[in-house]
């Protein structure tokens, strides 16, 4: 993996991280069409990047992050991340066998984008409106409705952004609530991809693939600053979108790309 190849993998995150739309979907089409080979580098860099995308969320929100006088936030999304941490530990090599295969990926794209259409109409009748309204209980159930996303395709932010509005919360709310669970979320997942996980053809764990050149260390960086200014700037153009548009347009999106990569890896690849 080159530079520029390193760069598109990075803006690919951070443009879908955030967005209902699957960013490992986009992120095997992109990988397949450039050539990107799947060594245990490319896979260790496709999941540490999100850690500049975890800093857009806590930059964008900083003073909801350091407020430390309100603990019952932090303990809602501790509450909430823990079903995510255990399901993800004992389902991590199912996931990974999935991965390898773009048909099934594609098929839930747009499964998802079908359900994503109906989902305004469904949901017209919020009764929680802020953060602070959101109960433990309702936490925990948002959190297990983000489990959903451990299928390849389905997209962790429209589960929980999904999940949290048939809990009640608006729009806006299930949005910005799905933001702040992504940052313990995928905290664990990319502290256990580079500090735990022994990744196989290499038998080295993360960060020994990170040290292990200077290339890889400066590849590294790139990824996660390119992440991280472009999930800022995505995440303040999807809560534009959903406050004028709802969730049709990601709806018709997924369809789309759904579509287009089930011709793609079925016939044209």
């Amino acid at each position: 993996m080159n530079s520029f190849q390193a760069i598109l993998i990075a803006i690919i995150e951070g443009l879908t991280e955030y967005l209902p739309v699957s960013s490992t979907a986009h992120m095997v089409f992109m990988s397949s069409y450039f050539g990107i080979q799947e060594d245990d580098f490319v896979k260790l860099f496709q999941v540490s990047i999100q850690f500049g995308a975890i800093l857009a969320v806590v930059a964008l929100y900083w003073k909801k992050f350091f407020d430390f006088s309100k603990f019952s936030f932090f303990i809602k999304l501790a509450c909430a991340v823990i079903p995510a941490l255990i399901l993800g530990k004992l389902f991590d090599d199912a996931i990974e066998a999935v991965l390898g295969n773009p048909i099934p990926i594609a098929i839930v794209l747009i499964v998802g984008g079908i359900v994503l259409l109906f989902i305004d109409s469904k949901f017209q009748k919020p009764t929680i409106l802020k953060e602070e309204d959101i109960t433990i209980k309702k936490a925990v159930t948002i959190g297990f409705w983000q489990c959903l996303a451990m299928m390849p395709g389905t997209s962790r932010s429209a589960a929980s952004i999904i999940g949290g509005m048939q809990q009640g919360l608006s729009r806006h709310a299930a949005a910005e609530f799905s933001f702040f669970l992504a940052v313990p979320t995928m905290l664990a997942v990319t502290c256990y991809s580079v500090f735990l996980k022994t990744y196989e053809a290499s038998q080295m764990k993360g960060y020994e693939l990170i040290l292990k050149s200077d290339e890889h260390i400066q590849l590294f960086l790139l990824g996660n600053v390119v992440a991280f200014v472009v999930a800022i700037l995505a995440i303040k153009f999807f809560i534009e979108i959903i406050k004028q548009y709802g969730f049709k347009p990601w709806g018709w999106y997924r369809i789309v790309v759904g579509t287009f990569l089930l011709l793609y890896f079925s016939f044209l690849k």
